[in-house]
């Protein structure tokens, strides 16, 4: 039998145990150990060494997550994303990205990383002219950017965020059958934008900085022609533009502007799915100095853990349908090779 030890306070343990010990359950159901309480200490035990070893550090984590302030961050898909992490070897890189904060709510909380992966995306918007950045639902692609660019236009680096994607439910060439007017005519498809904007700023800020034009709502078709100067342009699920209307996005940058395109290849609504451009462009482009390609996976998924599995779910079908579209000589001669 392994048994290690922690000291933890009395409130720690309140925090990092959760309700009625809840926390504490899932990490030894995911671990094979039996966490409990030594006197002032966290005693956790099981039959194996690195089992033990992963609870500990999953434990140590939570009550350093605590001890930072932020005991309220703590949930069910934090404990699942660190048990996740620390199965695979992950965990302290992990806990480093947790402590890079992006920007603040307009209630004063931070909004922080949670994966390296989300720390590797921040890092790329904040060092590169243009990133692309491509990944499942659930990753932050689309909030993160928004965060980045409400601290940029807090600090004064760009004058105002553009925030566009292709409508391409309705068709772009359709908007004017729309009701209201232009911004009224696209907010529909631009909703997880403006709820992140909302998060930021408050909803009453928010709309007066729309007012103002600080913050502009653009469909993608309605941005040929312009140059746009010291902007933070966002444009959100651009696996569903085509090559040719990335390209004219891209060149519409102008002095002291950024650009962020975010999508997920896996959900092209375009008709022919060959028409998506996001793929296409991340490779002419990405090895042009001040463009960086950012991939996002599973293990930056940071909704409900049902999302996480989805995802693997469909990367698993995905795999499986490549290999089985493979001809029978070819996998007898790979398994030869």
């Amino acid at each position: 039998m392994q048994i290690e030890y922690i000291e933890m306070s009395t409130a720690e343990q309140q925090a990092v145990f959760g309700c009625q010990d809840r926390f504490a359950r899932m990490i030894e159901k995911a671990f094979s150990v039996l966490i409990g309480l030594r006197e002032s200490k966290v005693e956790v035990k099981g039959e194996d060494l690195t089992g033990v070893s992963n609870a500990v550090s999953v434990l140590q984590s939570l009550q350093q997550i605590y001890d930072q302030g932020e005991g309220d961050a703590i949930n069910d898909g934090m404990i699942y994303r660190l048990i996740d992490e620390a199965t695979e070897g992950a965990l302290e890189e992990t806990i480093e990205a947790m402590e890079n904060i992006v920007t603040l709510t307009n209630r004063g909380a931070p909004i922080k990383c949670k994966t390296p992966g989300q720390k590797n995306y921040i890092q790329a918007m904040k060092e590169n002219t243009i990133t692309i950045c491509i990944g499942p639902a659930g990753t932050g692609k689309t909030y993160l950017a928004v965060a980045q660019a409400a601290e940029e236009l807090k600090r004064g680096d760009i004058d105002r965020i553009i925030m566009s994607r292709p409508a391409i439910e309705a068709g772009e060439e359709r908007l004017g059958f729309l009701p209201g007017d232009l911004s009224q005519k696209v907010d529909p498809y631009l909703r997880p934008l403006n709820d992140a904007l909302y998060d930021i700023f408050g909803a009453d800020k928010a709309e007066r900085l729309r007012e103002r034009g600080t913050i502009e709502i653009a469909p993608l078709a309605y941005m040929r022609g312009r140059t746009l100067n010291r902007a933070k342009v966002l444009i959100d699920e651009s696996q569903n533009a085509s090559i040719y209307t990335i390209k004219m996005a891209l060149t519409r940058l102008g002095e002291g502007s950024k650009m962020v395109l975010t999508g997920d290849v896996t959900q092209i609504d375009l008709p022919h799915k060959t028409d998506s451009g996001l793929e296409k462009c991340a490779a002419i482009v990405g090895p042009i100095e001040g463009v960086s390609v950012i991939h996002l996976n599973n293990r930056d998924v940071v909704r409900n853990k049902i999302v996480k599995d989805i995802v693997k779910a469909f990367e698993k079908a995905e795999a499986e349908k490549k290999v089985s579209q493979v001809p029978d000589y070819q996998r007898r001669k790979k398994r030869q090779g």
